[in-house]
């Protein structure tokens, strides 16, 4: 199957189902909470999208306040509960947010070159003795050949760049987990972790990709200084900005016509991005039908299954895989 990560804009709806958040609307008195995806620390993040946040609270005349997670999970929870009214979400979030609690993606970053996309990429310390044999070979394939004598990290399993696409196209596809094969597996929670895990030594390869790795180039000049590129993913649609669907229509009016319009480079450069374009779900149905292959080829492959229940499952996910397929041709 070939999977293509970058449609072009616009086209249907979702096939997938979603239930609403609970919360009804927003009281102008407390605003809206605004959910940012923890792809470094709090620490780091609250500084760049301080100034962004009081813009948008300018614009739309409410408060605004950031609810910086601690794993990707917490906003799509904060969203289903209602708790999280706006976010900025990686692909495999948003479509679990779309799914569970009714999220609307309006928009996708546009990174400072004119990019709607980005790349998944496994990293190493650039002084590993095998790093010249691995670069040479192909480093996923060097990966999966050498697994037993490395060390691996993950991201978060609601990641994108730092799960699914690397599970995917370099596990899934050969058949195998990576819990079963590396020395050890452990997931670091946000890129900024799995590159200072690569960059001390203590993990020898992790997942990252090419805009947090230019965001540590920043933030920390000498652990980027260390790292090295072993596999670079292709393009993966770039992230969305969401809204709960239970916002009133004037809010998300004024949430739209904010981002479509912001261009302050002072206040987008820092967070490598130029502004933001108008966006529908269908953007993301490439990861939806990524999420999907994954799942379909794990449970082929699982044994533990029994034939009656794994032929079900097997049905239902192929089921939903050829809506998906078929919308791309249509």
């Amino acid at each position: 199957m070939v999977l293509l990560l970058l449609p072009s804009l616009g086209g249907c709806q979702s096939v997938s189902t979603s239930t609403p958040a609970t919360s009804p609307t927003t009281d102008p008195a407390t605003g809206i909470t605004f959910g940012i995806l923890s792809t470094e620390s709090a620490e780091i993040q609250k500084p760049l999208w301080d100034p962004l946040l009081a813009a948008m609270a300018t614009a739309i005349d409410q408060p605004v306040q950031g609810f910086y997670a601690d794993q990707y999970s917490d906003l799509v929870a904060g969203l289903r509960s209602g708790e999280v009214q706006v976010a900025w979400l990686g692909g495999k979030a948003y479509i679990e947010a779309a799914q569970v609690a009714g999220t609307e993606a309006f928009a996708i970053t546009v990174a400072t070159d004119g990019a709607k996309g980005y790349t998944a990429h496994l990293i190493a310390r650039n002084d590993q003795p095998w790093l010249a044999e691995a670069q040479a070979v192909g480093g996923d394939r060097y990966v999966l050949d050498h697994a037993a004598e490395l060390t691996f990290a993950f991201n978060d399993p609601t990641s994108t760049s730092g799960f699914l696409v690397p599970n995917y196209y370099i596990f899934t596809r050969n058949g195998v987990k990576a819990s079963d094969i590396f020395k050890a597996v452990r997931f670091e929670g946000d890129h900024e972790a799995t590159a200072l895990a690569v960059a001390s030594g203590s993990v020898d390869v992790a997942t990252n990709n090419s805009e947090a790795l230019d965001r540590l180039a920043k933030s920390h000049p000498d652990a980027f200084s260390q790292l090295a590129t072993l596999w670079i993913s292709t393009l993966i649609p770039g992230d969305p900005i969401a809204y709960s669907s239970t916002l009133e229509e004037p809010v998300k009016e004024a949430v739209r016509t904010f981002f479509y319009q912001y261009k302050d480079e002072a206040v987008l450069t820092p967070l490598d991005w130029s502004g933001f374009e108008p966006a529908t779900d269908d953007l993301w149905d490439p990861i939806r039908v990524l999420d999907l292959s994954q799942r379909l080829e794990e449970v082929s492959n699982n044994n533990q299954i029994e034939a009656a229940e794994k032929a079900k499952i097997i049905g239902e996910l192929q089921q939903q895989l050829d809506l998906l397929n078929a919308k791309d041709k249509s």
